[in-house]
């Protein structure tokens, strides 16, 4: 008997579109056990202002408009291709022009706990 796979494999290219307050995102590891969720995101001009309450994010800027930057908490930050950002639970954050970016959260996304207020 052959032992269960200790891994798991996403093709994103396959997962399909989720509407979010910040653009679209295709999001792996969402469903299992896994400890946190894996997410393409495309992130369109101006989204939301929010903060999560119970998970941390890294985003890895994939590519941006050339004048992009984020806002976290009460500072605009310029972000670049290849710029990594780790953005701790409660953090207000949001993207100001286009990104296209891989965004890790741990633990795994959960959209009931993202506050816009």
């Amino acid at each position: 008997m052959a032992d269960a796979k200790r891994y798991e494999v996403a093709e994103l290219a396959e997962i399909p579109v989720a509407t979010c307050p910040c653009g679209t995102a295709r999001r792996a590891f969402i469903n299992g056990d896994s400890p946190l969720s894996f997410h393409l995101t495309e992130i369109s001009a101006n989204a939301q202002l929010r903060y999560h309450q119970r998970h941390t994010a890294c985003y890895c800027i994939l590519s941006c408009d050339p004048d992009a930057k984020m806002q976290l908490d009460d500072e605009m930050v310029s972000i670049y291709s290849g710029l990594c950002i780790l953005i701790p639970l409660g953090v207000r954050h949001r993207v100001v022009d286009k990104m296209h970016a891989l965004i890790v959260s741990v633990p795994k996304f959960d959209p009931a706990e993202e506050r816009f207020d």
